[in-house]
């Protein structure tokens, strides 16, 4: 059985709508209105095996704040539904991810408390459309609509748009070992019983 979810947001500022498939090849149709996020996200969805079709209208003629803080608003709650009772999966995820001079570390706990720990030392201002401090806000978003554990951080690295990349594949690679089945285990890998 396919761990999907589909999930529509709509408030006075975006409309997002995206489908999450967990067990999925890594296929993709996203559509923010923010060409340089579009391409973090396919990253994201590439590297992690996600099948991840988002439509985004936000109000880009203000900034791309909203559209960016909301869309990880409803990613991570995609997660945690798609997720579901986390029975049997191996909870925890991490990668080290190499990108030219760049090297960024991901872990993540599926542990339903939500917490980001966020390093990363940008030198730009904006990547495209999108505005670098805007990639910390996207991830504090999943993590606490996902109820999960986040830690990234740039080990190394020059180059913006390279840093921000391997955060995001980065992130697709831990949440991808996260989620998948541990075959030793039925119930939740937990010794409180539930998350």
């Amino acid at each position: 059985m396919e761990r999907t979810a589909s999930i529509r947001r709509t408030t006075k500022e975006t409309d997002v709508r995206l489908t999450l498939n967990l067990d999925g090849t890594g296929k993709n149709a996203i559509h923010t209105g923010i060409g340089f996020f579009d391409h973090m996200l396919n990253g994201f969805a590439r590297h992690g095996l996600f099948d991840l079709e988002a439509e985004v209208n936000g109000d880009l003629e203000v900034d791309c704040h909203h559209t960016v803080e909301d869309t990880g608003i409803v990613l991570g709650q995609a997660i945690l539904k798609a997720v579901g009772d986390k029975a049997g999966i191996r909870r925890y995820g991490h990668f080290i991810l190499p990108m030219d001079e760049t090297l960024v570390l991901c872990a993540v706990d599926l542990s339903g408390r939500p917490y980001l720990k966020f390093d990363s030392a940008f030198t730009a201002e904006r990547l495209g459309g999108l505005d670098t401090e805007m990639v910390k806000d996207f991830f504090y978003a999943v993590s606490y609509s996902a109820m999960m554990n986040i830690h990234l951080r740039v080990l190394d690295g020059d180059n913006n748009h390279h840093m921000a990349e391997a955060l995001f594949k980065s992130f697709g690679k831990a949440l991808d070992m996260a989620v998948q089945k541990e075959p030793r285990i039925e119930e939740a890998w937990t010794t409180k019983g539930s998350l």
